[in-house]
C-alpha cells in the first residue's frame, strides 16, 4: 500500500469524513485504477468492522423518511452514539445520475460532528440499494460509527437485499392503513423486523391508532423472518421528535432477544 492509501487508512480509523467520503469515491469508481486502490484499503480496514448495528428503514414515498431518520439520529447522537446514513437515491435511466438531496432534507443531522450522510446513486440496480452499499457499510464502521442506517429507494420486492445487509429492517407507514396495505408487497410486509406509523400527530393521531391495530391484525397472518422475534407495530411524530425513546427500546430488545437464541450472529 502507498503512502497515500495509508494515511488515508490512518484518517479514517480517526473518523475524518473527509478520508471516508474519498475512500467511498474510489470503490464507487469505474476507473480500474481507482477501484482496485479502494479494495485494497477496504480490505486492510476488514479487522476494524462489524461492531456497528446497522437498520434498513423502508416505506413509501411521502412517509417523512428523510424526517424519521433525523429525528431518530440526532436522537441517537443525544445519547452517545455516532450514526452513519447511507441514502439511496433513485438514479435518472436518461443521465445515470441522482439527486442528492438528503443532506438538505436532513439539514440538523447533516451538520452533526457525530454524523455522516452520504446518499449515492442506485444505478437502477434492483434491491433498491447502491452496488457498493456493503463496502461504504464497512468503511463507516471502521471509522466508529456504531450506528448505520441504509435507506432505501420506495418499496418494492427489491428490499430483500437490503434485508441481507442489516441487522434490523424496519418499515414506516403513513396513518392510512386501508389503502395503503394493498400498495405494501407482502414480502416487504414479511421482511419487516418493527413497523412505525409515523406522523401520529395532530388531526392524524386517532387515524394513526387505527393503522396500528390493522397492521397488528394483518401482520398476525404472516409469518414472521426471525423465530425469538414478534415484529412489533408501534407509533412516532418524526416532525414532533415523539416517540424515539420507545423505538429505540424495541430496537435494543430485538437485538438482546436474538443474541439470546443465537439468530444475532
Amino acid at each position: 500500500m502507498d503512502q497515500k492509501s495509508s494515511t488515508l487508512l490512518e484518517e479514517i480509523l480517526q473518523g475524518n469524513r473527509r478520508a471516508m467520503a474519498k475512500a467511498i469515491t474510489l470503490l464507487e469508481s469505474t476507473n480500474p485504477e481507482s477501484f482496485e486502490q479502494g479494495q485494497e484499503l477496504l480490505d486492510s480496514l476488514l479487522p476494524h468492522t462489524g461492531k456497528a448495528l446497522r437498520i434498513g428503514i423502508t416505506g413509501v414515498p411521502g412517509v417523512g423518511k428523510s424526517t424519521f431518520i433525523e429525528a431518530f439520529g440526532l436522537f441517537l447522537i443525544e445519547h452517545g452514539h455516532r450514526v452513519a446514513v447511507l441514502a439511496v437515491d433513485p438514479s435518472s435511466p436518461i443521465t445515470g445520475g441522482s439527486i442528492m438531496g438528503d443532506k438538505t432534507r436532513m439539514k440538523e443531522l447533516s451538520q452533526h460532528p457525530d454524523s455522516f450522510i452520504r446518499p449515492s446513486p442506485s444505478s437502477g440496480v434492483l434491491g433498491g440499494v447502491a452496488r457498493k452499499t456493503r463496502e461504504t457499510v464497512l468503511i463507516c464502521e471502521a471509522a466508529g460509527y456504531d450506528i448505520v442506517f441504509v435507506e432505501t429507494v420506495g418499496v418494492g420486492q427489491s428490499e430483500t437485499l437490503v434485508d441481507s445487509m442489516v441487522d434490523l429492517f424496519m418499515l414506516l407507514m403513513l396513518p392510512n392503513a386501508g389503502d395503503e396495505l394493498q400498495g405494501i408487497k407482502k414480502g416487504v410486509l414479511e421482511l419487516a423486523d418493527l413497523v412505525v406509523v409515523n406522523k401520529s400527530d395532530g388531526v392524524q393521531e386517532s387515524q394513526a391508532i387505527t393503522t396500528q391495530s390493522e397492521y397488528r391484525k394483518a401482520m398476525q397472518l404472516l409469518s414472521s423472518s426471525k423465530n425469538s422475534w414478534e415484529p412489533q407495530i408501534l407509533r412516532c411524530s418524526a416532525l414532533e421528535k415523539q416517540g424515539m425513546d420507545t423505538i429505540w427500546e424495541a430496537v435494543k430488545s430485538f437485538r438482546e432477544a436474538l443474541q439470546n437464541s443465537g439468530e444475532w450472529e
